[in-house]
């Protein structure tokens, strides 16, 4: 693995992309209930079908699991004998970037299973594995973490959460500066803004592609609660991360997340903003309010003109605490 000398470019999500990459969740030992393992399975073939539609899937998987992931998915997806053991490859997957030069290479962040939270003995592989099966280098960020963790508009700016990043399970050794160094370099960004998020509450420690995303320069795209709950620590983070966005001037456009979905447990995931924008479509998630669901669509209308908007139930996803834009990793076009 190189080392990180090179000013490197990460494109934004909405430039043209080859492909799109996906994981298959296969873990008995993540996912120990069979049931709701299948159930994860269907809406991670769901979303590779749907995205399909619009430009190639690459769905990393066991070869022994082919022949029961063929059954879902649609002919037009292809399957790659990468092993994996769940399903969220914008953590573990490759991140994509060019050279100075447009040489592709991927831009490694390392993982480590959300600070050693989950088993990830072939997941930490795979960004190593899909390089040596494109033929493009691994260049090394010098830090361990996840791109959930970190937004950008692939036009020098970046956006984190400090509790996943300055973080003892993930960067025990650096200080935020450092990290934000690291951080700009991998991407070939030149400003950042910071908010606290939240530690040691949820695996991820509050992923930021959960809350906010840029969908252009200067323009974010925020999912904020109704009534904010004053005793809810997401709640008064993601206000926190509403005015550090404000103060730096930032265009902020508001949903309301959902205020009659179909899961009513606390802890479910129900954010509109964890989208995935891929060749000609978004692909979004609905949770069954309509009011709040036509809202989201509106607004994804009018962030990405002239592309489908196409919403699907990805309730499975939202109940072990990711979406569509966590279960998804782009690869650029040449």
């Amino acid at each position: 693995m190189a080392s990180s000398v090179q000013r490197l470019h990460v494109p934004a999500e909405e430039a043209p992309h080859q492909a799109t990459l996906m994981q298959w969740p296969a873990s008995r030992k993540v996912h120990t209930d069979p049931v709701f393992l299948l159930m994860l399975q269907e809406t991670i073939a769901d979303i590779a079908n749907a995205i399909s539609e619009f430009e190639p899937v690459y769905m990393l998987a066991d070869a022994s699991l082919h022949g029961s992931a063929r059954k879902l998915l649609s002919a037009t997806v292809e399957l790659w004998d990468i092993p994996t053991e769940d399903l969220w490859c914008r953590d573990s997957g490759p991140l994509f970037a060019r050279t100075a030069t447009g040489r592709p290479v991927i831009s490694h962040i390392a993982f480590n299973g959300w600070g050693n939270r989950q088993l990830h003995v072939k997941d930490g592989q795979i960004a190593r594995r899909v390089g040596e099966r494109l033929g493009v280098p691994l260049v090394d960020s010098g830090l361990i973490g996840e791109a959930g963790g970190v937004e950008h508009d692939g036009h020098g700016l970046l956006l984190a959460h400090e509790s996943c990043w300055v973080h003892d399970n993930r960067n025990p050794c650096l200080s935020r500066d450092d990290i934000e160094q690291r951080l700009l370099a991998a991407y070939g960004a030149d400003r950042m803004i910071w908010s606290a998020g939240v530690k040691d509450q949820d695996i991820t420690d509050y992923h930021i592609d959960s809350l906010a995303r840029l969908t252009g320069p200067g323009r974010v795209l925020i999912n904020l609660p109704d009534h904010p709950d004053p005793r809810d620590a997401f709640h008064k983070a993601a206000l926190a991360t509403h005015s550090a966005l404000g103060s730096a001037g930032l265009s902020i456009d508001v949903i309301p997340e959902p205020n009659r979905r179909r899961v009513k447990s606390d802890d479910f995931v129900a954010s509109y903003v964890n989208f995935f924008v891929c060749n000609g479509a978004v692909i979004a998630p609905e949770f069954g309010d309509p009011e709040t669901d036509a809202v989201a669509h509106d607004a994804l209308s009018r962030h990405y003109p002239g592309r489908g908007i196409i919403m699907l139930n990805t309730d499975a996803l939202g109940e072990i605490g990711g979406g569509i834009h966590c279960a998804t990793q782009q690869v650029p076009a040449a």
